[in-house]
Order: C-alpha cells, then structure tokens, then sequence
C-alpha cells in the first residue's frame, strides 16, 4: 500500500490527537497563566506532529527518518513535560497517566516505522 498523503499516516494521527489533549490541558486555569510553560509543552507537542509532516514532505527516505527521530525525540520531552505539568498541580493523575501512555505508545510507533524505512528497499525520489 502507498501513501500518498503524511495525513493518512497513523502516527501523524495520532500526534495530532496529542497535539488536542495537550493544548485543551494547558489553556485550563492555572496552566494557561504559566505562559512559558504552557507554550514550551504546546510547541513539543506540536513539534511531534509537524516533524512527520515535514519528513514525509522531503519525499526522501533518509531525510523522513532524520525528521521522524526529531519527531520522536520531541515525543520523549512532551512526555517529560508531562510530569512537570503532574507535579505543578496542573493536570490530574488520571491525566498524567493518558498522557504517559499516550506519548510512550506514539514514541514506539515512530522508532517501529523507523525501524521498517531502515530495511525497505523503498527509497523515495531523491535517493533513487
């Protein structure tokens, strides 16, 4: 099967409902006055999503990996800022918990399809 689109990548799905439930916690009260904060866990999150986008987008397969170990490196800070947020009284433990898992799963997937471009004979069109 093809993709065609970075959308109809799972991963990219599933950063994108990150990207949702961190943005719906942080613009809560108390969250949304700690600015700094708030805009540091937003643009991980974001960071998440965006760099797979942008790697696929390079429609080669050396630079998508290079891109999507950025996207998973920023999926392990979102996932430490998470427990800032825990420890600051901002999200819930219940919250704390979906994030974890949420970003500990999405961190898995991504090092999973890095693992599979790595062996597909798949090049992309700059690499030919």
């Amino acid at each position: 099967m093809t993709i065609s689109y970075f959308e109809d990548l799972e991963i990219w799905q599933d950063a994108r409902e990150l990207c949702k439930v961190i943005r719906i916690y942080s613009f809560r009260e108390p969250f949304n006055r700690d600015y700094r904060f708030k805009d540091q866990i937003n643009s991980s999150s974001g960071s998440i999503m965006d760099n797979i986008a942008e790697g696929f987008e390079r429609d080669g397969k050396k630079e998508f990996i290079q891109f999507l170990s950025i996207s998973k490196g920023s999926c392990g800070e979102c996932r430490s800022q998470s427990y800032r947020a825990f420890d600051a009284n901002y999200i819930s433990q219940e919250e704390l918990n979906d994030l974890l898992e949420r970003t500990q799963r999405l961190g898995k997937k991504i090092g999973n399809f890095i693992h599979y471009l790595k062996a597909s004979p798949l090049t992309g069109t700059k690499y030919k």
